[in-house]
């Protein structure tokens, strides 16, 4: 389903995308087009990229096309999903120790569509961080990974 999506495939694309996006939540979704998380997470973002058309608008990125972002954000787990809203990087906090990206795939559509609300009603009234509605069961668990210390 990843090729239903459209994809930056490099700095300027993704810079371009953080910029440009006004008034909607911006998804970016960190990872690999032929690994099998994504490509679930890809089914996913497909499946309610038109339902969320007024809100959100989603691009898919490849780690390994954009190094810079890939370390700024420290992805080291993938798929890695990142929010923007007007250029603003959007903070989530699903009871995890990391607010700044969602790791893992979403178990339900719908646990996608409730976030994306969350986040867009927040950064509409001005929140850089919003508390996440998606049940804390259905949240992937994994640790943090602190290099070079």
């Amino acid at each position: 389903m990843s090729f239903l999506l459209p994809k930056l495939t490099c700095k300027r694309e993704v810079d371009q995308a953080i910029k440009s996006v006004a008034e909607k939540v911006l998804v970016l979704r960190f990872g690999r087009d032929n690994d099998a998380v994504c490509l679930q997470l890809d089914d996913i973002l497909a499946k309610t990229a038109h339902d969320l058309s007024r809100m959100a608008v989603i691009y898919l990125v490849d780690v390994s096309k954009v190094p810079v972002y890939t370390q700024y954000f420290d992805i080291s787990y993938i798929p890695s999903t990142v929010f923007f809203f007007n250029g603003q990087h959007m903070k989530v906090d699903y009871g995890s120790p990391d607010h700044t990206k969602f790791v893992g795939s979403f178990k339900t559509k719908q646990d996608f569509i409730d976030l994306i609300e969350v986040i867009y009603r927040g950064a509409m009234r001005g929140k850089l961080i919003v508390r996440s509605p998606i049940d804390p069961k259905n949240i992937p668990k994994y640790d943090l990974l602190y290099q070079g210390i």
